[in-house]
């Protein structure tokens, strides 16, 4: 079939005329043909989970119809019926100008059969776009699009363009905020030409090789680790056909990128294109679902957020980030935290605290319960006294009183947590019988498709797996209904790197252990790369020392980033403090800081986020950095060891007023008293910035003469203490 189909190659139209004419279609992968959401994907596919209460393919379609996309043909395989039963009875069927057609396959077992059998129907006749309907983004399409015409004109072997975004790996787990793998990708940083693509499985051993002719043939190369891939393609035509040409083409980037990369007789090209102010996303495991969910809750996903895409419901968005449904019930003595969604017909009990999670329609909460950072799907029951950390609930879940979930646990669709009984963290728990061996992530989430319901009698994947439920209901304790999936060993790891649960503080501590000891061995052994990422020629040690001060300098500056979005990133996820210390400590020792440098970058994040926070007075502005300095002054000091360091937080205080955070100007002298109260800053160190001040510059003692009342209160104070 393949050696047919080479001739058949499809001819793109040059002509911009033509282009124009040819309506921009769109391929919808709705089968990731992966294993990682299992339990829940052996009952429905993955692109129909709630994500803030909505299927995560309404996010995808949603795009796509704002993009410009015309027409949309949705491939569906594993639980095909339930998705083209979804897509016929949702808004999706009667768009006047946004045709959605299904394509089924109860055989294809990966992305390349599904393109192959795409290419066969020939319904794709231009340009088209290549998304999973487990992508969110809010990214404007034409762009991009246009770069990608413009080069086929003049190329006609570049065939594809890939979106990115920078995002930079944490130093500890070498993973992205989506718990993705660390990615390497070589650009050239004038075409925007894709030279290399490797993930963590690929350079494990603990370095890269590039092709010499790369180096040859490109007179500048950018080798990143800070790029992230938001799964969104441009594509011509003949990437179809080449899938159809080569059969061993069966993943997306493990084959058919690093096939094309390192083929040097087709002459086929990959290009990418950087988005900077939006947003593209794709769910891959847990922790990106975890990730996703609170950046849509937070809007950064705007317009494509629940008060909008939720249609007929109404939904009102309150103050902190709370997303309320109508017909909600929620006892006075209830505490709903920011950043939290309540569906519909919801009824929450008596002094239950819920923060920091998605309620879905129809639950019923008792009292005392706590929930925290969790994703509560619909129709579910959780008695008084249950206690819920980092957990995923699926629909119709009954937790009988007591019952509580530790960080990372599953729960899929109809599970009965007896009374009293503790869910082991990372628990994966299910009405159906764990598979009795481990599939590889190219095998199917596979249902039987002639039924299509979800219901566990249904699933036939890897022989019967129907429930007998009177043998495991000992596992969940007293009344508790389902079996406890056991984790098969070399994949422990994955559990807790790609859980909705933050990673536990020892297993950072360990992983920067380890981190220590291989940076050490790499200064030994030598680097090749230079700070950027940008391949070079070896150089003579007498360089210029300004070349190294303007290098310096720009690593601050992405350092200071790079510590402003660990902290927001803390202050949004409510993260423990402890933890955001060996966040910001893995930054430091990545970008050889010293402590003070934290302390400076920590402070303007906290003087930063209070500048931005709503207010309308001054007074409301103090009462802003007054909060985040009390809540956030644990993480300041563990940076701030002496007079000197904590001189250094003024002089940075200093600098903000007159540039950054202009605002404070008038309040630095209370903002001063404030961080003496929290014991931030000792007297001495505030007194020592006061005489080094004395014989400065007028125009360098603004803020000592602002602040000239409280310095002479300290001096008193002194020497009050010094009389007794």
């Amino acid at each position: 079939m393949g050696a047919q189909k080479k001739s058949a190659t499809p001819r793109v139209s040059e002509d911009p005329e033509d282009l124009a004419r040819n309506p921009l279609q769109a391929i919808l992968l709705a089968d990731s043909f992966a294993t990682t959401f299992r339990p829940i994907t052996l009952e429905r596919p993955k692109v129909l989970l709630p994500l803030v209460n909505i299927p995560m393919i309404d996010y995808t379609l949603a795009w796509l119809e704002s993009a410009g996309v015309e027409e949309v043909f949705v491939f569906c395989c594993a639980h095909s019926k339930q998705v083209i039963d979804y897509l016929e009875s949702s808004q999706w069927s009667s768009k006047p100008n946004f045709i959605v057609t299904t394509i089924e396959s109860h055989n294809s077992i990966s992305a390349g059969d599904a393109l192959r059998l795409i290419y066969e129907r020939n319904v794709i006749h231009g340009d088209f776009v290549l998304i999973s309907g487990d992508t969110v983004s809010n990214m404007l399409l034409t762009e991009a699009l246009q770069e990608h015409r413009e080069r086929k004109k003049k190329d006609a072997n570049a065939i594809m363009t890939m979106v990115v975004k920078q995002s930079k790996p944490s130093p500890i787990t070498q993973q992205s905020r989506l718990g993705t793998d660390e990615l390497f990708m070589a650009i050239n940083p004038v075409t925007k030409q894709l030279l290399c693509y490797e993930d963590k499985a690929e350079y494990s051993k603990g370095f890269i090789s590039l092709d010499k002719t790369l180096i040859a043939d490109n007179p500048s190369i950018i080798l990143h680790n800070d790029k992230q891939d938001c799964y969104i393609d441009i594509c011509s035509q003949e990437v179809l056909s080449l899938f159809t040409d080569n059969f061993d083409y069966q993943h997306l980037r493990r084959h058919f990128v690093k096939g094309l990369l390192v083929d040097d007789i087709m002459g086929y090209k990959i290009f990418t294109h950087e988005i900077h102010s939006s947003y593209a996303a794709r769910i891959d495991n847990f922790r990106s679902y975890d990730t996703i969910s609170k950046d849509i809750i937070q809007r950064w996903t705007y317009p494509f957020v629940p008060d909008i895409l939720s249609g007929s419901t109404a939904i009102k968005v309150e103050r902190q980030g709370t997303y309320r449904a109508s017909d909600v019930t929620v006892s006075r003595s209830a505490d709903i935290g920011s950043f939290t969604f309540i569906g519909q017909g919801t009824k929450i009990g008596n002094d239950t605290k819920i923060s920091h999670s998605v309620v879905g329609e129809g639950c019923t909460i008792g009292s005392n319960v706590t929930i925290e950072g969790c994703y509560i799907w619909n129709n579910v029951t959780i008695e008084d006294g249950c206690q819920l950390r980092h957990a995923i609930v699926c629909d119709g879940v009954i937790m009988k009183s007591g019952a509580v979930l530790q960080p990372g646990v599953i729960l899929s669709f109809k599970v009965v947590v007896g009374q009293q009984f503790v869910v082991p963290a990372y628990s994966k728990v299910s009405l159906l019988q764990q598979p009795t061996h481990l599939d590889s992530d190219e095998e199917l989430e596979y249902a039987d498709n002639t039924s299509g319901t979800g219901e566990p009698g249904s699933d036939k994947l890897n022989g019967d797996i129907t429930p007998d439920l009177s043998e495991t209901a000992y596992e969940l304790g007293a009344g508790g209904v389902g079996y406890i999936w056991s984790v098969f060993e070399g994949v422990q790891d994955e559990e807790w790197r790609q859980s909705v649960a933050p990673i536990p503080t020892d297993k950072l501590i360990k992983l920067m252990l380890e981190k220590d000891e291989d940076d050490e061995q790499l200064t030994q052994d030598g680097n090749v790369f230079s700070a950027s990422g940008e391949l070079k020629a070896d150089s003579d040690d007498n360089g210029s020392g300004d070349d190294d001060n303007e290098d310096s300098g720009d690593d601050y500056v992405f350092f200071e980033k790079e510590v402003e979005a660990t902290f927001l990133r803390a202050v949004n996820e409510n993260v423990k403090v402890d933890h955001a210390v060996l966040e910001v400590n893995a930054l430091r020792l990545s970008y050889n800081m010293a402590s003070v440098d934290c302390a400076g970058a920590i402070f303007y994040s906290m003087m930063k986020l209070a500048v931005e926070s709503p207010h309308n007075s001054a007074s409301e502005l103090h009462k802003n950095a007054a909060d985040i300095i009390t809540k956030w002054q644990k993480l300041l000091k563990s940076f701030l060891h002496d007079i000197d360091e904590e001189i250094e937080v003024v002089l940075k205080f200093e600098e903000m007023c007159l540039e950054s955070a202009r605002e404070f100007a008038a309040l630095f002298p209370q903002i001063l008293h404030l961080l003496y109260d929290k014991e931030i800053l000792q007297e001495d160190a505030i007194l020592k910035w006061a005489d080094e001040k004395e014989g400065a510059d007028a125009a360098d003692k603004v803020f000592l003469k602002h602040s000239e009342k409280f310095i002479q209160w300290l001096k008193e104070a002194e020497e009050e203490d010094e009389d007794e």
